[in-house]
């Protein structure tokens, strides 16, 4: 048996208060230790932003340019960004475990690109999620879409089990060929992802009213990357939307598909972490490009 600690020159430091045990992320406050720990695994905390990078575009239409092989495409530039965004299948057979990022999985899914994305279901059961150890679920949601509906049941249900085991969900607020890609619709379209228990919204940017999108959803919003852009135009779009109040980016194609993804999600980085210009950042992509001269 151990001695019995009898002194009593024990310090309590009576005259500190102890700490409120605060934290970065807007409307996080609440949420449970675990919860919070796995944000924090997406989110710097030194710069309450994320770069993620989004990978998951398989799941409906195969196997996207630039992604024919993650193992050889992605992999080597994994470690730059704060998180990828995956499917539980690219996670299981390609990603190493020693991945020291944070993990995003697709939770939804259902129908191709030759059929009404929107008729999704969800297509991970969240103990498998837990499983996997992964830092957040993905579910896409259809506003105004013909399954509105049941892609909305399919966010308030993963939150449900989500909050079961400590495990945030990002929602996706998706725009397709008949839906309005406008500061009104992304509000409407945010606000409601949000007000029904998404711990962070995924959305596009807008050249107009965008601040009034990030203002008005009181979950951390990260902004979509959309089609390919050419590498200045996208780090543009990268800092107008952080200025305007987006917590980083979740891009695609405007990093695996750039002529060196290397070098872009460093430039991403540069933008969102430490605020700089796309100018500066551009300069930097330009300089990480430059393929080394070996004597």
């Amino acid at each position: 048996m151990p001695e019995a600690d009898t002194r009593d020159d024990k310090s309590f430091h009576e005259d500190i208060p102890s700490p409120e045990q605060g934290f970065f992320l807007k409307g996080s406050g609440a949420y449970d230790w675990g919860m919070k720990n796995r944000l924090a695994r997406i989110f710097r905390p030194d710069s309450g932003r994320t770069v993620m990078l989004a990978i998951d575009h398989g799941y409906f239409q195969g196997p996207t340019t630039g992604l024919e092989r993650v193992d050889l495409n992605i992999v080597p530039i994994a470690p730059y960004a704060d998180a990828l965004m995956l499917t539980r299948g690219i996670l299981r057979s390609t990603i190493p475990a020693t991945f020291r990022g944070g993990v995003v999985m697709r939770a939804s899914g259902g129908p191709s690109i030759l059929k009404d994305l929107s008729n999704e279901r969800i297509a991970v059961d969240i103990e498998d999620a837990a499983r996997m150890n992964v830092h957040a679920v993905a579910v896409q949601v259809f506003v105004g879409g013909e399954y509105e509906t049941q892609s909305i049941e399919n966010l308030t249900r993963l939150v449900d089990a989500g909050f079961r085991y400590g495990i945030p969900v990002l929602g996706v607020t998706a725009v397709g060929k008949e839906l309005t890609r406008d500061a009104r619709y992304l509000g409407l379209a945010t606000r409601i992802c949000a007000e029904l228990g998404a711990q962070v919204v995924k959305t596009y940017y807008v050249d107009e009213g965008f601040e009034k999108v990030t203002a008005g959803c009181p979950v951390p919003i990260v902004m979509a990357g959309g089609k390919k852009l050419p590498e200045l135009e996208a780090l543009d779009m990268a800092y107008r939307a952080v200025q305007e109040g987006a917590a980083g980016v979740d891009m695609g194609r405007n990093i695996f598909q750039s002529e060196s993804p290397a070098a872009m999600v460093r430039a991403v980085a540069k933008v969102v972490h430490e605020g700089a210009r796309p100018a500066e950042a551009h300069e930097l992509y330009r300089e990480l490009s430059v393929p080394a001269v070996h004597a």
